[in-house]
């Protein structure tokens, strides 16, 4: 009876608390260890997150065994609540070992449990993402960011093409008997960049206002539209075995509508929604009117199929304190934007970052062949980024802007779950993608680190 009534008024959030606390005490970990050792934050957050991810699915721990699969668990419960049985869908989605894994996690007593604490991890990542950016977008100046125009554009096109081209070349002399359409998406996935961890690390280093960090943010966004563009037409030809010219200019232009409707109109619908909140009090007036706007700007970027973190970066660059003069007290210090978001970022971010780690498989590396294939991959996705920083021709660190646009992260992983969906890459060459993804992302903190100092001290540029 005493338990029954623990049961009932036991609070259903309890074990969503202590699920993501327990997450993020580990991030703290893994950021207080990086630390200690010299490293951004980023590395030692990613690093905890594998070691935890594995360690877990080893310990047949369920919460991690569901975090590790990532947003494909919760496409399974979608179409089981549409009605198609669990065991079935989970086998078409991760397989017959991992398919009846998750249907014995789904189906099980506490499943409801497990899965609302991973959704809640989930969401809490990508809200932390999107803050990351937005607080980077709030440091970089729009003018400097137009004056590196030119630069930004021939990194990404380089970006996008040198690693497209040495990835299709690799899969040719590794992979003969692969088809076209694989070998293409397999190439397009090379060119993604992840902008959130070199993000993380030219804000940490006081690099992310300086002309390296301009062209690299610059870069990232039209490396956002032109990896969209490259999805687009792989994924036509993977389906269709053409190309559908159509799509591919409503990519092109709803996307560079967004931007440009968002630094034209931008600054006025903020300084509207800051006069309409004039009666708040300026801390009110600041949150309101920050959170709204990024949030809508997010939501907005992936209406135009773009991602998230590329609204969230134009929010930030949009975002100004001035555009709340009017309000508060005369003589009282005024908080800035960037000080109130903080807190949210400090606390969001690292669960992003060690989730990223989490959804890292080393089992499927324990294949000579994956290796093989994932070195080859590897070389090419490194060289080609690396090239990209010959695209900068103003008096900047090449090899910073090279380096700072190698990591792929979650925008490599999302190219590899697609290309993986439709049937165009089997598991073996899916292992070695995420290989080559894990590896760049990994390296890159440590090595744009050790190039700034580098930079730094001797006054050159390379």
């Amino acid at each position: 009876m005493e338990s029954s009534a623990r049961l009932i008024h036991g609070d259903p959030i309890a074990p969503v608390i202590l699920g993501v606390t327990s997450i993020l005490l580990f991030a703290i970990i893994g950021r207080f260890t990086a630390r200690r050792l010299g490293q951004p934050t980023a590395f030692g957050e990613v690093l905890m997150g594998i070691i935890l991810g594995n360690v877990g699915w080893y310990l047949g721990i369920d919460l991690i065994t569901v975090l590790r699969e990532g947003p494909l668990v919760f496409d399974v419960v979608s179409q089981t609540l549409a009605g198609t049985p669990v065991d079935k869908v989970a086998d078409s989605v991760f397989g017959p070992v991992t398919g009846a894994e998750i249907t014995r996690i789904v189906t099980g007593p506490q499943g409801g449990q497990v899965l609302q604490v991973a959704q809640t991890v989930d969401v809490f990542s990508r809200y932390g993402v999107i803050f990351l950016l937005f607080m980077v977008g709030l440091n970089t100046n729009l003018d400097e960011i137009r004056r590196v125009r030119a630069d930004s554009i021939r990194v990404a096109l380089i970006g996008v093409i040198a690693p497209f081209a040495f990835g299709f070349g690799t899969v040719l002399i590794l992979l003969q008997d692969v088809p076209l359409s694989s070998n293409l998406f397999i190439a397009a996935t090379l060119g993604a960049t992840s902008i959130g961890i070199t993000a993380n690390v030219l804000e940490e280093l006081g690099r992310a206002n300086t002309p390296e960090g301009h062209i690299i943010l610059g870069a990232a966004v039209g490396d956002d539209i032109l990896g969209l563009i490259m999805l687009t037409v792989v994924s036509s030809i993977a389906v269709s075995g053409g190309i559908d010219i159509a799509e591919v200019v409503t990519v092109v232009f709803v996307s560079s509508l967004f931007l440009v409707g968002v630094i034209g109109l931008g600054p006025a619908i903020v300084k509207f929604s800051a006069n309409l909140l004039g009666k708040l009090d300026i801390v009110e007036a600041k949150m309101f009117t920050s959170y709204l706007f990024v949030m809508i700007l997010a939501w907005s970027a992936n209406l135009a199929g773009l991602a998230t973190i590329v609204g969230a970066f134009a929010a930030g660059i949009v975002m100004s304190d001035s555009f709340f003069r009017h309000h508060g007290k005369a003589g009282k210090r005024e908080l800035s934007v960037r000080e109130l978001i903080m807190p949210l970022e400090v606390i969001l971010v690292p669960i992003f970052f060690i989730l990223m780690g989490i959804q890292v498989k080393v089992e499927a590396f324990l294949s000579w062949p994956v290796l093989v294939v994932g070195a080859g991959l590897l070389v090419a996705a490194v060289l080609g980024k690396l090239v990209s920083g010959l695209g900068a021709r103003k008096p900047v660190s090449k090899l910073i802007v090279g380096i700072g646009m190698m990591p792929r992260g979650e925008v490599g992983l999302v190219f590899a779950v697609i290309g993986r969906t439709l049937g165009v890459i089997d598991d073996a060459i899916f292992s070695a993608i995420v290989l080559m993804i894990v590896i760049t992302t990994l390296i890159a903190p440590p090595l744009l680190k050790w190039v700034v100092a580098r930079h730094e001290s001797n006054g050159g540029y390379a």
